[in-house]
């Protein structure tokens, strides 16, 4: 099976034969200073992302540990948290 292709605002997107979009396809559309490294730091550090993160890993990850994230999920949206 090969990979599909959505377009997004004029963006093209891919996603794999699993339906996993490729997120730093998603952060073509910044323009400017900010990089898809920028992007993708910057939406990774949002509380809500890890949030989502957190409830996707504790339902699919059978190895996850909740204990460590606990300490991610708490530095969230902190400056310091890399």
């Amino acid at each position: 099976m090969s990979n599909k292709i959505i377009k997004v605002q004029d963006i093209s997107i891919n996603i794999n034969e699993k339906d996993y979009i490729c997120i730093s396809d998603c952060t073509k559309f910044k323009e400017g200073k900010s990089t898809s490294d920028d992007v993708i730091r910057n939406w990774l550090r949002n509380r809500i992302t890890l949030e989502f993160l957190g409830t996707w890993e504790s339902i699919y990850n059978p190895n996850f540990n909740s204990v460590e994230f606990d300490g991610f999920r708490s530095e969230a949206g902190l400056h310091t948290l890399r």
